[in-house]
């Protein structure tokens, strides 16, 4: 990609961050409207359970990422990037029609939600298939020297995501009532996701191919190819990002139902906090992902493992403690200023490892697994423990995992393929 010009470069990342931002919105737009429509797929009374098990069908479409990243990060390196992208957004887009258009549980049973989960395991597969694109896609993008700061608009895109996904409710407050937003309104997020998720796709066709000789390798994007040259960077990959991905929902998803729950803020001012916070996380991106070139992206990794393992519970709990909105907003950005050390620099470290040729496979697979497993159970597990009386043993299983992260950090190369 050194032969594009730097006009055609931007357009591509552009391009490329627009639909990434698409997928995450529509992906994270059920974790920020559960509240709302948990009972319309729930037989309990207790909002707790319902919550549980809305979660329970969020973390299930988790499982779908490590197929999803298979398939279309076997797709990118066989076909090529641009074109597997393109699928996997409207396969995102049909996910978001169908949970818009489903009936409750109170309307044809049981049925209702297998018809969520069959929703979301299909977006499941697109978002899985996504990340190791757009992470693979960015890092060949750019030139060196810049790689994490290019590839940190992965995150700033996927934060995006989840920042449009909290404004578009605090707008349909505006609009409707609490109780309007649980009978109905909800759903029309939903349809707002699927459009964009179709009108990205127009965006997408200004894309440049970035891999540029794939074709030099007939076993190219297959996992016999990943694990004959690439296993211990895979393994790495596995290690880091099972961490990685429990302290990023913890923090970004999990925190607005612990703000509810157990700090007892109205979940209105609740949603507002987030907003703002995760304007500013996103702001953080480029700006981490432009320290991380100076300074190592390995660095960056063994500064986020340290203050993860020793502030995040401290923080939680001044968050739990915290006598108004101001004080638990700063708790709150204190985790996303930890969080930043890893997301600004996420999607480079994992693509560097592997060679072209597996190189979306890898990325992708080595993401999707420890995150279907780590990620997406995170606020499941969190409300698990909260309902058996132990809140706290969420945060040592937390500690656990960062513990993890640092021993796994240690002993990665300090130079990888695209170096």
């Amino acid at each position: 990609m050194q032969d594009l010009s730097k006009a055609k470069r931007i357009r591509s990342i552009i391009a490329a961050s627009s639909g990434n931002l698409v997928e995450w919105f529509d992906f994270y737009i059920y974790a920020f409207t559960a509240v709302y429509f948990a009972k319309q797929f729930s037989d309990s009374s207790d909002p707790t359970i319902q919550q549980i098990s809305a979660f329970g069908i969020f973390a299930l479409g988790f499982l779908m990422r490590p197929i999803g990243s298979w398939l279309f990060g076997s797709l990118a390196d066989k076909i090529g990037r641009k074109s597997s992208m393109v699928i996997s957004v409207i396969l995102m887009a049909i996910g978001s029609f169908m949970i818009a258009a489903i009936p409750s549980k109170e309307s044809i049973g049981d049925f209702a939600v297998l018809l969520l989960l069959l929703a979301r395991l299909i977006q499941g597969l697109s978002v899985g298939g996504e990340y190791g694109i757009a992470a693979t896609y960015l890092s060949e993008l750019a030139t060196e020297g810049k790689r994490g700061f290019y590839s940190s608009f992965q995150y700033v895109t996927l934060i995006g995501g989840q920042l449009l996904a909290v404004a578009s409710i605090s707008i349909m407050l505006l609009f409707f009532t609490e109780q309007e937003m649980r009978d109905y309104a909800w759903r029309i997020l939903f349809i707002i996701g699927g459009l964009l998720a179709l009108g990205s796709l127009f965006v997408r066709a200004i894309m440049h191919e970035s891999a540029k000789e794939l074709h030099k390798h007939e076993d190219r994007g297959t996992l016999k190819a990943l694990f004959s040259t690439s296993w211990r960077q895979f393994l790495l990959v596995l290690g880091i990002t099972a961490g990685g991905s429990l302290a990023f929902y913890t923090i970004t998803t999990y925190t607005k139902t612990f703000m509810i729950n157990s700090a007892g803020i109205d979940s209105s001012i609740s949603n507002n906090i987030m907003l703002f916070s995760l304007f500013i996380l996103m702001i953080l991106q480029p700006i981490f992902g432009a320290l991380g070139d100076k300074i190592g992206h390995r660095n960056f990794l063994l500064i986020f493992a340290v203050l993860a393992l020793i502030f995040i519970y401290p923080l939680f709990m001044a968050l739990m403690a915290a006598p108004n909105e101001y004080y638990a907003f700063l708790a709150i950005l204190a985790l996303f200023v930890i969080l930043s050390f890893y997301t600004s620099v996420a999607g480079i470290f994992k693509a560097k490892l592997f060679p072209e040729h597996v190189r979306a496979l890898g990325t992708g697979f080595g993401y999707a697994i420890p995150n279907a497993i780590f990620g997406g159970s995170a606020p499941w597990v969190g409300l698990q423990f909260k309902n058996a009386g132990f809140e706290d043993g969420f945060f040592l299983y937390i500690a656990i995992m960062m513990f993890i992260v640092l021993l796994v950090t240690i002993i990665l190369p300090k130079k990888g393929e695209l170096e």
